[in-house]
């Protein structure tokens, strides 16, 4: 792999560095998007239960708020419970909205990395592409051990860009739908609880 590298050259640098990057992004949102750290499916009848049988707690909304992203939702909603159903439903927006953009973190960066890495392989293709004309002797004849340098320049460049960007576009788009899917679930979840609250539906 050492000799891969540097047969490279130096325009391999930035797709390594982008590599690690995209790499850390898909293992930290893997962990962070699970729909049992989100959206976890028991917590709105939970919530339900112990609004009837103990009230609105100060304790009960610290815990929402450190439970996961849609306890954040409930307990902005659970603030407002005896407000009326628009003020409770307007406060549970808000709060959607910055779990939504919490959900989102990282992914703009993923997807740059997508786009961008077949481009600095096009970059370390045209730096080999250089080095292979620039083998060419005065006397027309090339230096061999520099067009060979040149050859593995373009061709391992263009090869790494495309590597890096395949599962870093694979996983950019399995993220954003999921992401669209996790902001649906806890929009409906939201909802059913400021309805229920409100009279207007049964559990």
């Amino acid at each position: 792999m050492l000799a891969i590298i540097e047969a490279a050259g130096w325009p391999i640098w930035p797709i390594i560095a982008a590599s690690i990057v995209a790499l850390g992004i898909i293992g930290e949102r893997s962990w962070s998007l699970r729909k049992s750290v989100v959206a976890p499916r028991e917590l709105l009848a939970e919530t339900l239960h112990e609004v009837r049988t103990r009230g609105v707690t100060s304790e009960m909304l610290a815990r929402l708020t450190q439970s996961s992203l849609l306890g954040r939702v409930f307990a902005a909603g659970l603030k407002n419970v005896k407000s009326s159903r628009e003020v409770m439903k307007e406060s549970i927006e808000e709060a959607g909205r910055a779990a939504a953009q919490e959900l989102d973190r990282f992914l703009t960066t993923l997807g740059t990395i997508a786009t961008m890495a077949p481009l600095l392989g096009l970059l370390g293709t045209i730096i080999g592409m250089i080095e292979i004309f620039g083998s060419q002797g005065p006397s027309g004849m090339a230096n061999p051990a520099q067009l060979a340098h040149g050859i593995a320049v373009a061709l391992y460049n263009a090869a790494f860009g495309i590597i890096v960007a395949v599962p870093s576009l694979v996983f950019y788009r399995h993220f954003r739908a999921k992401v669209d899917s996790l902001v649906v679930e806890m929009e409906l979840q939201a909802v059913k609880l400021v309805e229920v609250l409100h009279g207007e539906r049964q559990a």
